[in-house]
């Protein structure tokens, strides 16, 4: 495979020329899916990668949809929800969760700005972390064992995309907060922007499938967590990093979740 000769930044010439290499490093980057062919080159397309990290959340949410709908007909909802949780945290080896749990640790801490930092890269979890966790599989057990099975398998379909397309909305919106290098400034580029819009565009069309009410409750929870979220980012520690865009994705997920609850009778009429 030729290396790129545009510069690493600028994702959208790569990720057209080289589809592949980008979806790749994307997949590998998201994912535990074991694909080591041409990994040795996942560097060079880490921004690249970036206009894929929609279509993997919806590559997520279609086969975890597929696989418990094998499961509807013999176990009730509560061991459905739990089944799917599962299956959502364990496909990406729980690299989100553990965003959160460092996010939780640092931001709610009360500390100044460059302790945050420091408690966020500290790879111990703290209470905070804990409890971010906990409440947040709760949150998600709660509204996704009280749906019923065709809401159940459209709000699977939903929340990977929805926490993929959350991680690039929210770096259009926040710089990078570390100083020097870091995980999570690997996938930046000028064009952050437009991969957001793109992934606004493809989550559009994919909501279409489920009618109006299905895209509004999707829609205004992403903007509402990614808009609250990275608000109080910025005000805590200046911008984004890996944990917190990790945060973002779960937080994204679970509130998809709960919106999906709101009289989710009928949700998929269109």
């Amino acid at each position: 495979m030729t290396e790129p000769q545009e510069d690493r930044q600028s994702w959208l010439p790569v990720a057209l020329r080289f589809p592949l290499a980008s979806f790749l490093a994307a997949l590998r980057f998201l994912t535990i899916v074991p694909l080591a062919w041409r990994c040795e080159q996942d560097g060079r397309f880490f921004a690249a990668s970036l206009a894929w990290f929609p279509v993997i959340g919806l590559l997520i949410g279609l086969a975890s949809a597929s696989l418990i709908s094998c499961l509807i007909p013999f176990f009730p909802p509560p061991v459905l929800a739990m089944a799917a949780i599962v299956l959502l945290a364990a496909v990406s080896g729980c690299l989100h969760l553990d965003g959160l749990a460092d996010s939780g640790d640092g931001l709610l801490s009360a500390r100044p700005r460059e302790r945050i930092l420091e408690i966020m890269r500290d790879s111990h979890t703290g209470a905070m972390g804990v409890i971010a966790i906990v409440v947040l599989l709760l949150g998600k057990y709660a509204a996704l064992s009280s749906l019923d099975g065709p809401t159940l398998l459209a709000t699977l379909i939903a929340m990977p995309l929805a926490g993929r397309c959350a991680i690039v909305l929210t770096m259009a919106c926040l710089p990078y907060a570390r100083e020097g290098e870091g995980l999570g400034r690997l996938f930046y580029s000028p064009s952050s922007r437009w991969a957001a819009l793109w992934a606004l565009a493809l989550l559009a069309a994919v909501l279409a499938w489920g009618g109006w009410r299905m895209s509004l409750t999707v829609f205004v929870a992403v903007l509402t967590t990614v808009l609250l979220f990275s608000l109080w980012c910025r005000s805590k520690i200046g911008g984004a990093t890996g944990d917190t865009l990790g945060a973002v994705c779960e937080l994204t997920e679970m509130m998809v979740a709960v919106a999906m609850t709101f009289g989710n009778q009928g949700i998929n009429t269109p």
